[in-house]
């Protein structure tokens, strides 16, 4: 089975489409900053370009400290020659973790140094979705929530090193949410119970 998007159709989708451009690529103010909400980050150099990189929203809805966190998005070749993601490194992790189902195995405990990820040229390599390479952050120096991006830089032997902030992703679903208090019935509550106490008494010698 095929495991990269098509060389033409998909590979112009992912460069243009506006969910992946919709991202902004802001500068760099810490190595952890507040954001608004974003669907994933783009980056390029050189011929090949980030597309939707974001970090899934997280059970309980933050990444602890020492904790994983897997990247999702894509790698775009859209250049005449092939090219090999060689390393993955950012501040606030300490090493990083690959299976890329397309390469032969390494050795256990293999770091961000020993990465050796082909690009194929014209082709798009979609990181997460289960065919594509799986690139999990290891060691999180500190805890990450939604609204807040870490910077990734992925240094490739052509293109050299392409830096990106890459997002903590929204909820794909509704979160459950409890119970909403009735201001309404709260007032007509009150209301109700003083009335009840004067008007209960009048009804009932009235009824007699």
């Amino acid at each position: 089975m095929n495991r990269r998007a098509p060389r033409a159709a998909a590979l112009g989708a992912l460069l243009l489409s506006p969910v992946v451009l919709s991202a902004c690529g802001a500068g760099q103010v810490s190595q952890t900053a507040e954001q608004g909400p974003r669907i994933g980050a783009n980056a390029e150099a050189d011929g090949v370009a980030l597309r939707g990189l974001q970090l899934p929203y997280p059970t309980g809805g933050q990444y602890p400290v020492g904790g994983d966190a897997r990247l999702i998005g894509a790698i775009v070749n859209a250049s005449q020659s092939d090219d090999t993601l060689v390393s993955v490194t950012g501040p606030d992790f300490t090493d990083v973790e690959v299976v890329d189902p397309a390469a032969e195995p390494v050795a256990a405990g293999a770091t961000s140094s020993a990465l050796d990820v082909t690009v194929p040229a014209g082709e798009a390599l979609l990181l997460g979705n289960g065919d594509g390479p799986g690139i999990t952050l290891v060691g999180l120096s500190e805890s990450l929530g939604v609204s807040q991006y870490t910077p990734v830089t992925f240094t490739f032997e052509q293109a050299g090193d392409v830096t990106v902030e890459v997002p903590v992703g929204i909820p794909t679903r509704d979160l459950p949410r409890g119970e909403v208090f009735d201001w309404h019935y709260e007032e007509h509550g009150e209301e109700g119970a003083e009335s009840t106490e004067p008007g209960s008494e009048s009804s009932e010698s009235a009824d007699e």
